[in-house]
């Protein structure tokens, strides 16, 4: 069966740009890894579906690990991260998708984390996470919106309700954790660009987040997800 025409709408999310690299080499072999055990034939939603998975799962989830680099946001220098936040994994998920012809663009949204971490909470003054990444991409000419940021062992360890694609409906937000709690809710959509505008993107972090910029730029972003994990802990209650 073939596919459906791309709608005008939809085409303009197909090409290669500067951050959003989907032509690049290690964009091409992220994505042949993530396909590697599906058929060759295959359709888009099935590719979809793995390459939301794979860069849910196969790059760790740790807001902590912030650039400030803009060519640190290009997606063939996040395939090889084995860890990052939300915006540099929508910035993959969009290069894959494009990589195997699927449209797709990279969009931000203010969310508001009522369980974000104490650490992190005392670093940005506000448990409002301003652009927040997502990626919105079109099957069959339907446009759907996901977020690939929190991997499943994260979400299985701490009680968050992982986010599932299904090709079929959104995979937007953790909107509440396994116990019903209230975990995130969308404030406001900032829509969606053909490229990642990184350089806007970085100087809006740092005028909304002074405190997390100075401890960027200390160098203690480097005490990696480990961190990360132990103060999501603290939060939850759970063991350190």
């Amino acid at each position: 069966m073939s596919e459906p025409e791309l709608s005008e709408d939809a085409m303009r999310y197909v090409s290669p740009a500067y951050y959003i690299d989907s032509d690049s080499m290690e964009v091409q072999a992220f994505v042949m890894g993530a396909l590697r055990n599906i058929s060759p034939d295959a359709s888009k939603k099935d590719k979809a579906i793995r390459l939301f998975e794979a860069v849910r799962d196969d790059i760790r989830y740790d807001p902590y690990k912030f650039e400030m680099n803009t060519d640190a946001y290009r997606a063939s220098m996040i395939a090889g991260m084995e860890a990052t936040y939300c915006v540099p994994k929508a910035i993959l998920l969009t290069a894959c998708l494009r990589a195997v012809g699927v449209p797709a663009a990279v969009g931000f949204a203010d969310v508001r984390n009522h369980l974000t971490t104490p650490k992190l909470l005392e670093l940005m003054e506000t448990d409002l996470f301003i652009n927040h990444g997502y990626v919105q991409l079109w099957l069959d000419n339907k446009p759907y919106k996901v977020t690939p940021a929190f991997n499943m062992d994260l979400c299985t360890r701490f009680g968050v309700k992982p986010l599932v694609f299904d090709g079929e409906s959104d995979a937007l937000f953790h909107e509440f954790d396994m116990n019903d709690q209230r975990h995130m809710e969308y404030v406001s959509d900032h829509g969606v660009h053909q490229d990642a505008p990184i350089e806007d993107f970085l100087r809006t972090f740092k005028e909304n987040y002074p405190k997390l910029d100075t401890f960027n730029n200390e160098g203690m972003t480097k005490r990696g997800a480990e961190g990360f994990d132990k103060g999501f802990a603290q939060s939850k209650g759970g063991e350190t």
